[in-house]
């Protein structure tokens, strides 16, 4: 579904990937561990054309996304839900979500089922939906920022970081829900801090180190990895 064949990617001056080399097949969730500035931002925004690969080639669904725009990266199926959240925090819980459908705005019918998807995932949403969004808590945000990715119907997403500042408690409750979105039929990408939380519930995963690939595996390899336990896991 997803090949990566060599990508560099410069910010200003400095390269932040080296050569990054992966592949997703569809419905996978696969993992992306690494240290705070080892590039997965970075490599998640390079994916979703925010930024440009300096070298290399990117493949989407056997088509070549390298040099294309985000909004259209977005139309051929991919979204990203960005570390930070990136929310409008004036704007309410709907026009935030709403705005994760512009590139179907159109596709009313489409937009209004996609709608009704995120509020089955997320019933606080609806709840809170005239509300301004930088009223709600974390957690709320978090799936907030996760509901609007989804809002463009997205076949892989992108997910940067989304147990960032969270309490053990929610950080469970919106694992679960990428458990459950992944079911969907939705292929995802995941790049965590908290490597254990997401080894437990990827199929695979690489490692991240520098701007490179250093490692990958199926998950129970990466967890039972003397390396990857010491770097990530604190055992």
């Amino acid at each position: 579904m997803l090949e990566l064949q060599g990508v560099y990617c410069n910010i200003g001056k400095h390269e932040v990937l080296h050569g990054v080399s992966l592949e997703m097949e569809q419905g996978e969730l696969v993992c992306m561990l690494g240290a705070n500035g080892a590039g997965k931002s970075t490599l998640f925004r390079t994916i979703s054309g925010l930024l440009r690969p300096t070298q290399g080639s990117i493949t989407f669904e056997g088509e070549v996304i390298s040099r294309i725009r985000p909004d259209a990266i977005v139309r051929k199926g991919i979204s990203l839900c960005p570390e930070g959240r990136k929310l409008f925090p004036r704007l309410s819980v709907k026009k935030n979500l709403m705005m994760g459908a512009y590139s179907r705005y159109r596709e009313k019918e489409e937009v209004a089922a996609a709608l009704r998807e995120v509020y089955e995932l997320f019933p606080i949403l609806e709840e809170r939906g005239e509300q301004e969004a930088g009223t709600l808590s974390g957690g709320e945000q978090q799936m907030l920022a996760i509901g609007r990715a989804l809002m463009s119907q997205p076949r892989l997403l992108l997910l940067d970081e989304p147990s960032l500042g969270l309490a053990p408690l929610v950080v469970t409750r919106i694992m679960e829900t990428i458990v459950d979105i992944n079911r969907r039929g939705i292929t995802i990408m995941l790049s965590e801090q908290n490597a254990s939380m997401a080894l437990s519930i990827s199929t695979r995963g690489y490692v991240l180190e520098n701007g490179s690939i250093v490692l990958e595996g199926s998950a129970e390899e990466l967890a039972g990895n003397e390396e990857v336990k010491k770097a990530y896991i604190g055992a």
